[in-house]
């Protein structure tokens, strides 16, 4: 039997981390504790608890427990599972705990909607995924959402300490490390582990068995390995450092951006910070510093004809130059406001006059006024439709180049009205 599930908790009390959840006062807590277990959706990393919980719930209640994991499971197996309510074996109802419910499809998520509505089963699952994008919305309306999440590195050291002692009670072996040496090797895996309990456990294991029982922090570091730099790519975990380097460069801290830059590459992703920084060049920097979009995609194009771990050096002054460039999302912002009123409706009739001249309704078209024939290129004219033709989407933003642009446009206005006035005073 794996070490971890050989130290896996038999009580909530037992488990680490997750105290928003399992503390003695929590709803959570309160809950379980009554008997009454609703639908429940637990969901967060992988190695932090999420299994441990559903099968402690599952003991403590009169339920049949069946449990399956979704990964292999089939439709087949759910029927299997539904067919033996009603019966004598069952008559308390069964709780049904699923892991990794992301991977069951919505056909299979449905199969399990009349036996959750009538309560013959109550179904907790897991899964690792934002439950609102991986679990059918029927049954999530039916279920509470509860988020576990990573462990803080002092909680896995506790799980450290306990499984240590247990698979040095088991060891044959009478030698044991220097107690500053196990200290040393313990603390490393605890804060290499990303909040990954079950990840922390099973590099113990591998320590302290390739060393014959006297572990060394050499030996944990070998254990460990690199999985302290790797993410899973459709996990939240992945998306959550994305919004950090986008948060962090909109914030104009560069040191935070190159940080959660490093992240990224150092566990191999070099497509989704090249995606994001090109979405930062518009959203964030925008029409504050027009070239940046420019010299960013330069930047991109170049780390991916270099690739890891060259790309490294050209991302890194693409962070830099975003995080320190000045700020505009002027434009954004602009077209949401356009945008919002498209999808209420509004100004699906544009003035005759813009429509393309090749069209049949060309003799409708007389109306237009060619920019270009007047000084400095602009008429006043009205582009809108006329139920909202007085609408202002875009407001030039702070910055030197918007408030350049506003100056130019106002000039541009100003003499457009000098002429025409000019012109009805020479009639």
């Amino acid at each position: 039997m794996p070490l971890a599930d050989k130290i896996r908790p038999q009580t909530l009390d037992e488990v680490v981390g997750q105290q928003h959840l399992l503390s003695k006062n929590s709803l959570f807590r309160r809950v379980i504790e009554s008997g009454e277990i609703p639908n429940m959706v637990f969901f967060g990393p992988s190695g932090v608890g999420k299994t441990t919980v559903a099968e402690i719930i599952a003991k403590n209640t009169d339920k049949t427990l069946r449990k399956i994991n979704a990964t292999n499971a089939s439709l087949s197996d759910i029927k299997d599972i539904c067919a033996e309510t009603g019966s004598v074996f069952t008559s308390e109802g069964i709780l049904l705990y699923i892991d990794e419910i992301q991977y069951f499809n919505k056909k299979q998520q449905q199969s399990l909607l009349e036996f959750i509505e009538d309560g013959r089963i109550t179904l907790i699952c897991s899964t690792t995924e934002n439950p609102y994008f991986a679990i059918y919305p029927a049954i999530l309306s039916r279920s509470n959402v509860f988020e576990f999440k990573s462990v803080d590195k002092s909680d896995v050291r506790k799980a450290l300490d306990r499984a240590y002692g247990i698979i040095r009670s088991s060891y044959m072996t009478e030698e044991e490390a220097p107690e500053s040496e196990k200290d040393a090797a313990l603390d490393l895996i605890a804060s290499s582990c990303i909040g990954d309990v079950r990840r922390a456990i099973g590099a113990l294991e591998l320590c302290f068995t390739g060393t014959a029982g006297i572990i060394t922090e050499k030996a944990a570091r070998e254990a460990i390995g690199d999985f302290a730099l790797k993410l899973d790519r459709d996990g939240n975990e992945h998306y959550d450092l994305l919004s950090a380097l986008q948060k962090s460069i909109r914030g104009s801290d560069e040191n935070a951006a190159l940080f959660y830059l490093a992240r990224l590459l150092e566990a191999g992703d070099l497509l989704s910070p090249c995606r994001r920084l090109l979405v930062i060049a518009s959203e964030d920097v925008g029409l504050a510093y027009p070239m940046a979009a420019v010299i960013v995609n330069s930047l991109i194009e170049n780390a991916k004809q270099l690739g890891l771990p060259e790309a490294r050096i050209p991302l890194a002054e693409a962070v830099v130059l975003l995080a320190t460039a000045p700020k505009s999302n002027s434009s954004y912002m602009a077209y949401d406001a356009a945008a919002e009123d498209v999808r209420s409706g509004k100004g699906m009739k544009m003035p005759d006059y813009l429509r393309d001249s090749m069209q049949p309704s060309a003799d409708k078209n007389r109306g237009y006024i060619y920019p270009h024939t007047y000084p400095k290129h602009y008429v006043n004219q009205q582009y809108l439709p006329d139920d909202i033709a007085d609408r202002k989407y875009y407001v030039f933003g702070d910055n030197k180049t918007e408030q350049s642009a506003a100056e130019y446009r106002e000039m541009i206005k100003r003499y457009a009205e000098g002429f025409v006035k000019k012109k009805n005073e020479s009639k």
